[in-house]
């Protein structure tokens, strides 16, 4: 472990808000799989409240404020800090939003280091991922907790099993990330979903199973594993400090970090004590567009990976390391996968008579070979994102910058 005394933690909860109920999606707002309507309560209060349970509360609590719209920003600030005005979690939290956001951006352009505002932002998963390791990075904290605000936390040893192994070097290899697990609304960590034909071939749940049982079900407690949950993960500042999550995957962010992290070098650990419940509330999109999003995200992580080069310092991966999953959806079979289920999708939706739904499922595998595939090296990309990332981690070291980016950070609530 780094230093002599405890560790620096920074726990931090991304929370998603969208326009009220009435007004509902408007065109060029943001899409996120549940953001909480603005007249609505959410969950964030939730979890906040459940930090009480955690007998380790040495620890502070950021919540990321991300608004759908730029014109609801300000009220979503105000909700959030009202929310943690009401929660009393026992843990000093700060609150980031989109008008803290803007204040670092005025920062850096002071500072001639413009080039560097795309990289912070507070819109898309893996933009949003991104500022949940840049804030721990400037607070000078050794490891970031990343957790969401649809769960709730039921183990009060929790905290301390999140710092047991990250930072440490167990065998040999240095443990730099630490996957913990979901358990679903029934206690369980398996994923239940009433079988379709068309997922036959699209066999992402019984991969998950078989993943999770593989790695969450077996001795010993802590192992390397080929996927992540983005809402209970623990980085170490050695991995977070050098590795970013990539903007340009749609979704599935979590677990294309960790096929990043692999190729630098770093390796992602489950512990199968670490878990958390998970209480989403219902996905809202048709199924078509979510096939249609994991589309978009296998196909560009394979050309990720085929693209690969040979550079010093980094570490070749391949599809089979990460089975079953995401690995299964990494290989020469995706597009027969996509056009199998698909067409078998297509057929459900004019069973029940919805023509467009049909229609759209086709379109998936129209997609796959067009619009989905990559304009551009990923690999390369990818590359060149990490070193830029590492620019700005660097320039924001200094004390000068980070304390005035720190003084940005609003100090919401002291423990109680």
């Amino acid at each position: 472990m780094e230093g002599d005394g405890p560790m620096k933690v920074t726990m931090v909860i991304p929370s998603y808000w969208a326009r009220a109920r009435e007004v509902g999606w408007k065109e060029g707002d943001a899409i996120y799989d549940h953001p909480t309507p603005l007249d609505s309560e959410g969950t964030l209060l939730r979890v906040v409240q459940s930090i009480k349970k955690l007998e380790d509360k040495d620890f502070q609590l950021v919540i990321l404020a991300v608004a759908t719209a730029e014109d609801i920003e300000n009220q979503v600030e105000k909700k959030i800090a009202n929310i943690i005005e009401s929660s009393n979690p026992g843990v000093e939290v700060l609150l980031f939003g989109h008008h803290h956001l803007n204040q670092i951006h005025k920062l850096l352009i002071s500072e001639g280091k413009k080039e560097y505002n795309d990289l912070l932002q507070l819109r898309g998963y893996a933009n949003i991922r991104n500022l949940c390791l840049f804030i721990p990075h400037v607070l000078g904290s050794e490891a970031a907790v990343l957790i969401d605000d649809d769960e709730v936390f039921e183990d009060p040893e929790f905290m301390s099993k999140a710092k047991e192994f990250v930072g440490r070097s167990i065998g040999g290899i240095n443990v730099n990330a630490v996957a913990g697990y979901y358990l679903q609304p029934d206690g369980d960590y398996h994923v239940k979903k009433p079988f379709r034909p068309w997922m036959e071939y699209w066999d992402q749940c019984d991969r998950m199973n078989e993943a999770f049982d593989k790695i969450i079900g077996t001795e010993p407690r802590l192992k390397e594993t080929p996927f992540v949950f983005g809402g209970n993960m623990v980085i170490h500042r050695n991995l977070f400090t050098v590795v970013p999550f990539d903007p340009d995957v749609p979704r599935g962010e979590d677990i294309d970090f960790l096929i990043n992290a692999k190729m630098f070098g770093f390796s992602f650990f489950l512990d199968n004590q670490l878990s958390i419940k998970h209480l989403p509330p219902p996905k809202t999109h048709p199924i078509w567009m979510q096939l249609r999003a994991d589309i978009y995200r296998f196909i560009y992580e394979r050309a990720k990976i085929e693209r690969q080069k040979e550079i010093k310092g980094m570490t070749r991966v391949y599809p089979e390391e990460f089975d079953p999953l995401p690995g299964c959806f990494l290989k020469s079979d995706l597009e027969e996968k996509i056009e199998k289920s698909c067409k078998l999708l297509s057929e459900d939706y004019l069973a029940e008579g919805d023509k467009e739904g049909s229609e759209e499922a086709l379109r998936n595998i129209f997609i796959a070979k067009t619009d989905a595939v990559p304009k551009y090296d990923p690999f390369q990309r990818l590359c060149k994102l990490q070193k830029r990332w590492r620019e700005l981690i660097l320039f924001t070291s200094h004390e000068k910058i980070r304390s005035r980016i720190t003084d940005i950070i609003p100090f919401c609530k002291e423990a109680q």
